[in-house]
């Protein structure tokens, strides 16, 4: 029957698309990666971890330090640091910043504290 009509061409009724495979082919495509970090959420309501497991998980994850970028430890030793690496100016609240914490320093050296 697909051979009578006369409207597009022959791949609109061909099957292309079911293919069948020989196992060595399959074997030698790449797999979807099982168990990519962060592809779950940890309190999925559609989970099927006991809420032991999830209160034991949440208590690993508050004990666990998260690793700190490099510009969040600048911007901790120098607040106008951040916008310079980026090539702006600092803000008016970082300037303010920086002029505080030197204004303390100071005065612990005065005082011998530091």
């Amino acid at each position: 029957m697909s051979g009578t009509s006369n409207v597009g061409g022959p791949g609109v009724y061909e099957a292309g698309d079911q293919r069948n495979y020989k196992n060595s082919e399959i074997n030698e495509k790449d797999r979807y990666k099982e168990g990519q970090p962060h592809s779950h959420k940890a309190l999925d309501s559609k989970d099927e971890r006991s809420i032991a497991n999830k209160l034991g998980r949440e208590e690993k994850r508050l004990n666990e330090s998260a690793p700190e970028d490099p510009e969040t430890t600048a911007s901790k030793k120098d607040p106008t640091l951040p916008a310079k690496n980026h090539g702006n100016e600092p803000s008016k609240g970082a300037k303010i910043d920086a002029e505080l914490a030197e204004e303390e320093q100071e005065t612990l050296r005065k005082k011998g504290k530091a």
